[in-house]
């Protein structure tokens, strides 16, 4: 099985080290353990979905349903 480094995978990804490196903190890239300082990331792990929320609205809402 071949590996990837962190900016390897973020180049392939087309995404930031850092986001792909609290992907693997978080557990969310099946296969991609550590060595020492290094994280080692499957050739054929498939990019998690980016669940985060991308608007305030649902901040808002929450907010507002929180407070009565």
């Amino acid at each position: 099985m071949e590996y990837l480094s962190i900016s390897q995978t973020a180049e392939k990804w087309n995404i930031s080290t850092r986001r792909i490196r609290r992907l693997c903190t978080e557990g969310r890239i099946e296969g991609a353990y550590k060595v020492g300082a290094y994280w080692l990331i499957p050739e054929e792990a498939e990019k998690p979905k980016d669940e985060r929320v991308k608007s305030g609205k649902y901040v808002k809402l929450q907010k507002r349903e929180n407070n009565g």
